[in-house]
């Protein structure tokens, strides 16, 4: 039996705009790589143009990729939205992914 794979990851929907609300979190990977979860939702991988998930549920876009040392993970960078961190990945993404 393997261990479940799991990885911080950069969440931004793209349902109402191109810089939607956007978060870093802990997804859960599935055994192939095209489906993940995040907090109880179920995405799938399409192939698409702003695009590269979308909610089972609710058929909701989103941009979901490994986040960026650098921090620039929004689609579109010149975007003024903050990017919320989940407090139980802060710690690992800020010494880890982020090196500050």
């Amino acid at each position: 039996m393997s261990a479940v794979k799991t990885r911080i990851m950069y969440i931004e929907e793209k349902a109402d705009s191109l810089n939607g609300p956007a978060r870093i979190g802990r997804v859960t990977l599935s055994k192939s790589g095209q489906s993940l979860t995040y907090r109880g939702r179920s995405f799938l991988r399409v192939q698409g143009y702003k695009a590269n998930y979308i909610d089972l549920e609710t058929g909701d876009y989103f941009w979901i990729s490994g986040p960026r040392k650098d921090g620039r993970d929004r689609l579109y960078p010149q975007s003024t939205r903050p990017v919320e961190i989940d407090p139980d990945v802060a710690e690992e993404y800020w010494s880890t992914i982020r090196k500050g």
